[in-house]
């Protein structure tokens, strides 16, 4: 990997990561890598942080390159695809944008080695996950490349069935966002009753923490941990009543299936488009 060099065509927060991981974990060297964007200003940013090159030259950064991620929003794909023809056969392609699918990338790009991959935000700090594929034409070298370069983000799973990426970014790339409100429910729930704010984050995101490593050493399911701290008739057993009376788990459910069917449409969708506004939105 050290000698490889790498443009990451859309410099955003996720590109901003991986070139993070990658010089942290002494994949790559700063001089091999290349961010391309619109913003000069935003190049400036990367360049003083990381001592990469930068350009808002897409073309040029991804046309001499080993590996050309895609990390632009899923909406100026096409558009970015028409500017990007000249890619290396030898190159490998690898996306991260949501709902853009291999056969999509592939005509598009008129390239047949891509890898699809949907990371997660705690990627930033080397805690994410990614679950990623390949078309057929992706060498065996190839994909130790793509492993390498997204195990920088943290955990990597690999998977033979391309359906799985709209369902990983439903669950595990959409999933901090989950776990956020949940946050922020909780604190919220301390202040209304009498906490300060900064006790209220403090006893609220520890228990989070906490709770996520004693699930990892006890090695049993949620349900049965649960349980463990329902005593009957007790604080828990009255809460839990209360969130399942409200529909907890069918919200959390529900939540999940629109994040995946929006995965899908955005796959589908021509450029330009405006998605539509629903009932429940519009009040």
């Amino acid at each position: 990997m050290l000698n490889k060099k790498i443009a990451f065509i859309g410099p955003g927060v996720m590109a901003d990561a991986m070139i993070a991981g990658l010089l942290r974990k002494k994949l790559a060297r700063p001089e091999n890598i290349t961010a391309a964007g619109p913003r000069e200003e935003r190049g400036e940013q990367l360049r003083t942080k990381y001592g990469i090159k930068t350009t808002t030259d897409n073309l040029s950064a991804a046309s001499q390159v080993d590996l050309v991620v895609l990390s632009v929003k899923p909406q100026r794909l096409s558009e970015v695809m028409k500017g990007l023809k000249g890619i290396r056969n030898e190159a490998l392609v690898l996306s991260i944008i949501a709902g853009a699918n291999i056969k999509k990338i592939s005509a598009g790009l008129k390239h047949k080695s891509v890898v699809r991959s949907m990371p997660n935000t705690p990627g930033q700090i080397g805690e994410g996950i990614t679950v990623w594929t390949c078309s057929n034409e992706v060498s065996d070298e190839q994909r130790e490349m793509a492993r390498s370069i997204l195990g920088a983000l943290g955990e990597e799973v690999f998977v033979e069935d391309e359906g799985y990426l709209d369902m990983a970014t439903a669950l595990s790339g959409t999933g901090p966002a989950y776990v956020f409100l949940f946050t922020e429910a909780l604190i919220d729930a301390g202040v209304h009753m009498g906490f300060p704010r900064r006790i209220a984050e403090q006893l609220v995101l520890q228990t989070i923490k906490g709770s996520v490593s004693y699930y990892h050493q006890a090695e049993r399911h949620p349900a049965t941990l649960r349980n463990q701290v329902t005593s009957p008739g007790g604080t828990s057993a009255e809460a839990l009543y209360y969130l399942e009376k409200a529909g907890f788990r069918t919200a959390i459910s529900r939540a999940v299936w629109a994040a995946y069917q929006r995965s899908l449409e955005l796959g589908k969708e021509k450029p330009g488009h405006i998605p539509e506004v629903h009932d429940e939105e519009k009040k």
